[in-house]
């Protein structure tokens, strides 16, 4: 029986969730600010301010799942946008009965020694890791109270089709591409796990979908950890193109040109991540599910879609 679905976020989480959804014969609404056309035939889009209980509330009715696919861009926004859109999207998925469906990351955990699983504890003294926090736990309550089913899959550093300049490896694909040298942040000879978005979607909608999987978070399911600059030359050579020369920005130099560029700036307290191994234990969610991760090889040739 067709069920209907609401995503929440039309960045590539969103669309790669909308399409699986309308893969399999379901209904399906994408709600964004802007009410963009995904490309996903068969979906149907929607203008609407998620932030917006009210508004959020009335396009949930009726709806299965909601899933919170949201991606606020602008790093230096997340403390004023995060809030209220969190609120929201849980006010709506407990008045409706639909299912709270969280695509997280692994900030809650904060730096660790060794591989992230989900059995640490939610340990991060960063803004931005604290409120990523906030809300798992906020919606981790409400579950408990009975008041909500949720669930929160978790990934690291996206590739895949459609991640844009907000990935650490499209975000200096294009140029690479035309032979230019990049600039990485931290380390870049370090063991790094990278998810792809389709594994991400593939992992939510499963976790939605499956009542024994909520009330706790999930890492999903990814390749074995690689270096920043190992896979930048993997995805070059899925366009048959050379390696170029990949060269570290320090952490006093990310301190540096953080004066003056906001996104650095704001990626300063994050810097753990680009100084050690950075690697996701996914094997709870692969035993669990029965998910694999997409082959490598075939996520390098996935995350050149789209980048000229």
């Amino acid at each position: 029986m067709s069920e209907h679905h609401l995503v929440v976020g039309a960045g590539p989480v969103g669309r790669h969730v909308a399409a699986l959804l309308v893969g399999r014969g379901d209904r399906v609404t994408v709600a964004s600010r802007s009410g963009r056309d995904t490309g996903v035939g068969g979906a149907a889009h929607v203008a609407l301010d998620a932030s917006d209980a009210d508004a959020l509330t009335r396009a949930a009715e009726g709806a299965a799942v909601l899933y919170n696919c949201a991606n606020p861009g602008d790093y230096a926004q997340w403390a004023a946008t995060w809030p209220p859109l969190a609120a929201a999207l849980l006010t709506a998925a407990e008045r409706t009965g639909a299912v709270y469906a969280v695509t997280g990351n692994l900030y809650p955990y904060g730096p660790v020694e060794g591989p992230m699983h989900e059995g640490l504890p939610d340990a991060a003294t960063d803004a931005k890791g604290v409120l990523r926090a906030r809300m798992w736990q906020d919606a981790l309550d409400a579950h408990r109270a009975g008041r909500v089913r949720a669930v929160e899959v978790r990934a690291s550093d996206y590739v895949g089709t459609g991640t844009g300049v907000n990935a650490h490896v499209t975000r200096v694909l294009p140029g690479a591409l035309r032979g230019k040298g990049a600039w990485m942040i931290g380390r870049t000879d370090l063991p790094h796990t990278f998810t792809d978005v389709l594994d991400v979607a593939r992992t939510l909608v499963r976790a939605a979908g499956d009542g024994s999987a909520h009330g706790r978070t999930w890492n999903v399911p990814s390749n074995p950890p690689t270096s920043q600059a190992q896979a930048l030359t993997d995805v070059l050579a899925a366009a048959g193109r050379p390696p170029v020369r990949v060269r570290g920005l320090s952490v006093p130099a990310v301190r540096a040109l953080g004066v003056v560029t906001p996104v650095l700036r704001e990626m300063v307290p994050l810097l753990y991540q680009w100084t050690a191994p950075y690697v996701l234990d996914d094997s709870a969610a692969r035993a669990h599910f029965g998910i694999e991760p997409t082959p490598w090889d075939e996520v390098c040739r996935r995350t050149l879609v789209g980048v000229a």
